[in-house]
């Protein structure tokens, strides 16, 4: 039998860049030694959400994948601990830039990099401004304990990504993510709506599902502000909720999973044996007609 034991965390970020690296260090090592193989942080920790705003200066933030110091950190980290971990960033290639994860494998291998493929905009979440959709299409792969997909926080709301990965042979399917608050609307709570999308990903597909998601208050420099909520969770392959942290407070959470029991289940229910894919033509179009 194959266990893959999974780990969630969230903290909160600062204008103190160093600090949010080694605190993300900190929690990695705290969920490895308790015994975790695959350890996801959540969406750009590497410093506040810019994107709260749009300004210019930020596009500073952004580094090539090639030598960027954090993916070196946590690449020697992951070495380090055997531990496989996606560390998102915010990528410059070229003239362009990208909301971007590395996937680390546990000798510290790069694996490559998935890019976001859908970006927000909104009020609090000003994403077209600072990246180009996505160019590497969907990503899995296979790291030492399993066969992992990675999302970045919107992808979690389209079921095409979370499917399109189980059908690249995700086992796992992670989300990276970032929200909170909406300033526009501030009795609005997407929470329970955040995490029932990803539990329906993981119950349609047969795959565990992993969020991690910052929190605190971050005010931009005009003075919108969004409060992220937190609510890391791990849940099973039926979308069942296994572990789930609060909307305040730091944590680490850990799963095992038996991935074999669980790819006898996929494979027994024939979801995608029984697939109709002549007739999701609609799906690759933009009004249903195409």
């Amino acid at each position: 039998m194959r266990h893959l034991t999974v780990a969630a965390t969230q903290f909160a970020c600062t204008w103190d860049l160093p600090a949010n690296a080694d605190r993300a260090e900190a929690l990695v090592r705290q969920a490895a030694g308790q015994g975790a193989q695959v350890v996801l942080i959540q969406e750009l920790f590497a410093a506040p959400y810019f994107c709260i705003e749009q300004h210019a200066r930020y596009f500073d933030l952004a580094q090539p994948a090639e030598g960027h110091p954090l993916i070196a950190q946590f690449q020697s980290l992951a070495r380090e601990l055997g531990v496989v971990i996606p560390v998102s960033f915010f990528e410059r290639a070229g003239p362009a830039f990208f909301n971007s994860v590395a996937m680390v494998d546990a000798d510290g291998r790069m694996l490559g990099i998935y890019r976001k493929s859908h970006i927000p905009q909104g009020p609090g979440y000003e994403e077209k401004y600072y990246f180009s959709p996505g160019d590497t299409g969907f990503r899995a792969w296979d790291t030492a304990y399993g066969r992992i997909g990675v999302g970045i926080c919107w992808d979690q709301w389209f079921p095409e990504c979370a499917r399109a990965m189980a059908l690249l042979g995700a086992e796992v399917l992670l989300y990276p993510t970032a929200i909170g608050s909406e300033p526009q609307a501030p009795g609005y709570d997407s929470q329970p709506h955040w995490e029932m999308v990803m539990r329906g990903h993981a119950a349609a597909n047969i795959v565990p599902v992993v969020a991690s998601n910052r929190i605190g208050t971050e005010v931009a420099p005009e003075g919108r502000e969004v409060t992220f909520y937190g609510s890391s969770f791990i849940a099973d392959h039926t979308g069942q909720l296994l572990a789930k942290a609060d909307r305040t407070t730091e944590a680490v959470l850990l799963h095992r999973f038996d991935l074999d029991t669980i790819a006898a289940l996929r494979a027994s229910w024939g979801l995608f044996r029984d697939r109709r894919v002549d007739l999701y033509g609609p799906v690759a179009t933009l009004d249903g007609r195409g």
